[in-house]
């Protein structure tokens, strides 16, 4: 937003100079993005009157000018403008002049002469000292401009341009009203409002006035104004001030609704008053509307879109622009002057929809000052009737108090703002400080009780209270210093462990993997398993391949296996560390971290006779790498997996003292076969699990000095009944001697009887504080068979 800083000071001058002022503003959360003169740097150029002009001799468009600029003498000055008059107030660049150029580098006026005739300097127009061009020839200065003086002073064109970067939750910001508030309160200095009078009706016209759309629009002032001098032209000191800021002038009454919404925030619609056909309706558009704007762009309505209507039509987008149809002209007369308070969702994303950006626009999307409409319709008035006359009618208020936004009661304990902050402020300084910014605010038991004026649609909850203390206490006085943490801040292992799991992995000559936690939908299913849950969708997919979330690693996995395999890359070994999600719906989702792996093709990537395929064992293998060296054996069990999604034979899960770590084996051959892969190997685990495992404190004690004694089982059992319960059972009847025990054999044939087979173990006994007896041995293995008969009906090979 840019604004001129004159105005500015007509609210609020603290003595300060520009640069001071910018960096208040900047420090209170209004940063100064620039600071500009009005016009570019030039000298030498001071106010004339043209007092004579007769045709060149030998061009036909150019005039030989007399020009008073206060010195003894004439100036002769050859002049090709088409306005060229005497009596003509004009800017007059004398000998010696140094003009604005492009290059920045200035432009000087000599003495010459323009077809044989001399030329003692220049008649200016607007471009030519750095203005903006509103008529083709000389700048028109007014009657009473004072001969001789410099045009610099003369036009203010020192005056410097502030422009400030207002963010979207300080819409109340966006006019001289609501910087100059800040600028008052930072400075503690009082804020110099213009006194407006609200202007008597003096004649019996109305503007009808219907709001059908209420929440839309809970408050709308409609105002006729007759008689209005069509010729009168904007006075200099409002144009000065539309200049500075940035903003062009048009005709008078246009200029009256820029200058009020620079001033106030309020934005106001002048409509031309014959132009409305019956009552201005307040509605909803229909669908497929149209409307012609003021930027003789039409447009076609969807039926979101809030407008002002009457009985023929649109006459405007409310809040963005107004209608071509009702625009105002140079021959307007009579008006229909609008002020309305608009809602913010009503009108957001309306003009963008469009590719339109308005002021107006601008500051309903951010929130205009509900209460504001009144007085700036009376500013806008009053202005109207004391430069160009006319008559003022009664006005039309049609409001629904109820729809109007709520300033709620905010209590914030003074502690809050203190542990906040990190800096003690006084209780007394914190109410000045927020009072002063028009919050009411009263202290009760060390609470804030805080109340946001009606400009202030930012402040909603306590933090929003703090922040307004911070940044009007100062932020500079506020000394960095460190936090203090209330937090255990020992060493956690756990990234360290899982890194010493991923690297066991790539020494095993895998390659981690990195992927979404979103999977295809057709791959989810084809993992038709129970314990994995329900396919959950993704509410708002970033892909149509991405649009689950997956419930194992191996959805992610298994499509890169692929992607390798269809470019020649027949070894794939890889795994991935991350979450998988299962749950029957949303409200049970159970977050795992998991370790899964992916391998297919032989065993090692040389190429000899000696290389072969991949199998079961080999991923068994990879897997124990993962378990601590120290864990000892009979911590851990492995039982048939029995998963829809592996291979029923070649399965299984691994379990560690009794919990279930996870599982591992081949794909089952149907879900490699629908996804055109080979052969897979796989294995997802709880890496919670893993590293918990790796946590575990490993007792150390000196290796027994007394000899080992093994004895080996060979028994005969149901095939029903697996090995790995026959080993529990062993380690749990054999006693305190034993140290290991192993399955190293599997037998079933015709030499035994049918529905039966034979499993050998080996069990090693060890004490630690003397030689075995032989009948201590005995006794153990006789344990052991008569538990394994009783629980298994299980008994020795012959």
């Amino acid at each position: 937003m840019k604004i001129s800083e004159q105005w500015l000071r007509q609210w609020a001058n603290p003595s300060v100079d520009s640069q001071t002022l910018g960096e208040q503003l900047t420090m209170a959360g209004l940063e100064l993005d620039g600071l500009e003169m009005v016009a570019p740097p030039f000298t030498g150029v001071v106010v004339g009157e043209v007092i004579e002009c007769i045709q060149h001799p030998d061009a036909d468009r150019l005039r030989v000018t007399k020009v008073n600029i206060g010195t003894d003498e004439l100036l002769q000055i050859v002049c090709g403008a088409p306005n060229v008059r005497v009596g003509l107030k004009v800017a007059v660049a004398t000998i010696g002049a140094v003009l604005p150029s492009d290059d920045d580098k200035g432009f000087k006026i000599k003495k010459g002469k323009l077809r044989g005739v001399e030329s003692q300097g220049m008649l200016c127009g607007a471009s030519e000292i750095g203005l903006v061009d509103k008529i083709d020839g000389l700048i028109e200065l007014p009657d009473d401009a004072p001969i001789g003086v410099d045009v610099r002073d003369y036009l203010g064109l020192d005056n410097q341009i502030f422009e400030i970067a207002i963010t979207p939750n300080r819409g109340d910001c966006l006019s001289v009203l609501g910087l100059a508030r800040e600028i008052a309160v930072i400075n503690r200095l009082p804020l110099n409002r213009n006194q407006v009078t609200p202007v008597a009706p003096s004649t019996n016209q109305t503007v009808g006035v219907q709001v059908l759309a209420t929440q839309a629009c809970p408050r709308y002032l409609a105002q006729r104004i007759d008689g209005i001098d069509r010729t009168k032209a904007s006075p200099k000191w409002l144009e000065d001030a539309l200049v500075a800021s940035g903003v062009r002038t048009h005709n008078f009454l246009v200029d009256v609704t820029n200058f009020v919404l620079l001033e106030l925030g309020q934005p106001l619609h002048a409509f031309d008053a014959d132009k409305i056909v019956g009552d201005i309706v307040v509605r909803q558009a229909n669908a497929g509307e149209s409307v012609e704007l003021l930027n003789e762009q039409t447009i076609t309505l969807t039926g979101d879109e809030l407008v002002i209507a009457d009985d023929e039509g649109i006459l405007a987008l409310a809040g963005i622009m107004g209608g071509a149809r009702s625009a105002v002209s140079d021959e307007t007369t009579s008006i229909a002057l609008e002020s309305a308070h608009f809602d913010q969702l009503a009108i957001a994303g309306r003009a963008r929809r469009f590719g339109l950006h308005t002021d107006a626009s601008q500051r309903f999307e951010r929130g205009v000052d509900f209460e504001l409409p009144q007085l700036a319709l009376d500013r806008a008035t009053s202005l109207i009737i004391s430069v160009a006359g006319g008559q003022a009618g009664a006005i039309t208020t049609v409001q629904t108090v109820e729809q109007l936004p709520k300033r709620a009661i905010i209590e914030v304990p003074v502690a809050k703002i203190d542990e906040l902050l990190g800096v003690q402020i006084a209780a007394d300084e914190m109410v000045d400080i927020l009072n002063r910014l028009e919050i009411k605010t009263t202290l009760q038991n060390d609470t804030l009780i805080c109340q946001a004026p009606s400009h202030r649609f930012d402040i909603n909850i306590a933090q929003d209270i703090v922040e307004e203390v911070a940044r009007i206490y100062g932020y500079a006085k506020i000394e960095p210093r460190l936090p203090s943490f209330a937090v255990d801040m020992s060493y956690d292992d756990g990234a360290d462990l899982v890194h010493h799991l991923k690297l066991s992995l790539v020494n095993a000559d895998y390659h981690e993997a990195v992927s979404f936690s979103f999977s295809d939908e057709k791959i989810e299913r084809l993992f038709d398993e129970a314990t994995l849950g329900e396919v959950l969708a993704l509410a708002n997919p970033i892909s149509s391949d991405l649009a689950v979330m997956r419930r194992t690693l191996l959805s992610s996995l298994l499509p890169i296996v692929s992607y390798n395999i269809n470019r020649q890359q027949s070894r794939v070994r890889l795994f991935e560390t991350g979450l998988s999600f299962v749950g029957a719906n949303i409200k049970e989702l159970t977050q795992t971290p998991s370790l899964a792996i992916v391998a297919t093709g032989n065993v090692t990537s040389e190429q000899s006779h000696a290389n072969r395929a991949m199998d079961f064992y080999d991923l068994k293998r990879d897997i124990e790498a993962l378990l601590p060296s120290t864990l000892d054996g009979r911590h851990i069990r492995y039982e048939r997996a029995n998963m829809a999604f592996l291979h029923p034979g070649q399965s299984a899960v691994l379990m560690v003292d009794g919990e279930t770590l996870g599982w591992f084996g081949q794909l089952h051959p149907s879900i490699a076969k629908a996804l055109d892969l080979p052969v897979v190997w796989v294995a997802q685990l709880q890496l919670d699990g893993l590293v918990a495992l790796h946590r575990r404190a490993v007792s150390v004690s000196a290796p027994s000095k007394f000899p080992q004694v093994r004895r080996d089982l060979a028994v005969l059992v149901d095939t029903a009944v697996s090995w790995q319960e026959l080993e529990q059972q062993i380690r749990q009847s054999a006693g305190k001697y034993l140290q290991d025990t192993w399955l190293f054999d599997v037998y079933q044939g015709d030499r035994l009887p049918a529905g039966k087979h034979s499993l050998a173990f080996a069990m090693v006994f060890q004490d630690d504080l003397a030689t075995l007896e032989e009948e201590q041995i005995k006794k153990a293995t006789d344990q052991v068979l008569a538990d394994l008969a009783a629980q298994y009906h299980a008994h020795l090979r012959d």
